[in-house]
């Protein structure tokens, strides 16, 4: 009960900017839609946004964890990893698939973390990049533990790369602008729990605090 109370409270302090997040996403989207870009194109923004959001993901999941005690170099490696590419996914693949199907739209499924295809433009296979944005997120957050700043750079990556898991794998040309309202529902729900649970529940449950959140915890460091 104490996590999910705990989960309570951060799903309500961080619902108003993750609200302010996927509006800019929808923003984005109108611009896509009315300068007629194509899918390549929200393809290319994806690959960009998707490793930044396991960047910083990685780097917050760690940092809470260091910060809360946690010293196994195996345990560090291990929360940082899952907490990343597991919630990245979730957030940025899986769930615009699922909004996406669900609004009617035709879409292509994909885990980024184990594609073997070159990325745009630079050649390198997409589970190289991934896997390696992790890995840079983990040795950042377990040297250098900070929360305030990631943790915000994180939602409105998150938000970002939701939104061109939207736009870059869907097939056909659908149109959009009919569905923007429950698109701004799917991007909020992608980004609001899941970005939450990494970055603050997940890590604590690997610590002697068991999930435990206090005013006087390191985890609220990101609201100062």
């Amino acid at each position: 009960m104490t996590v999910l109370k705990d989960l309570t409270k951060e799903l309500k302090h961080h619902a108003p900017f993750t609200a302010t997040g996927a509006a800019t996403g929808i923003i984005l989207m109108v611009v896509l839609v009315v300068s007629g870009a194509t899918t390549a194109i929200s393809r290319a923004g994806f690959h960009v946004f998707h490793p930044l959001h396991v960047v910083l993901s990685a780097l917050v999941t760690t940092a809470l964890y260091r910060l809360h005690g946690g010293r196994k170099l195996w345990a560090v490696a291990l929360i940082g990893y899952t907490g990343s590419i597991g919630i990245a996914t979730l957030s940025d693949a899986i769930m615009p698939f699922w909004g996406g199907s669900l609004l009617g739209v035709h879409m292509h499924f994909h885990l980024p973390f184990i594609e073997p295809h070159p990325m745009p433009y630079i050649g390198v296979p997409v589970w190289i990049l991934i896997n390696g944005a992790a890995v840079i997120g983990i040795v950042v957050g377990s040297l250098f533990p900070a929360t305030r700043l990631p943790h915000f750079g994180h939602v409105m990556l998150s938000t970002w790369a939701s939104l061109f898991g939207f736009t870059g794998f869907a097939i056909g040309d659908p149109n959009w602008l009919p569905r923007l309202p429950l698109v701004f529902v799917f991007l909020f729900f992608a980004v609001w729990i899941p970005c939450c649970a990494s970055d603050i529940i997940y890590p604590l449950l690997w610590t002697k605090g068991h999930g435990r959140c206090t005013d006087e915890h390191p985890c609220h460091r990101h609201r100062e």
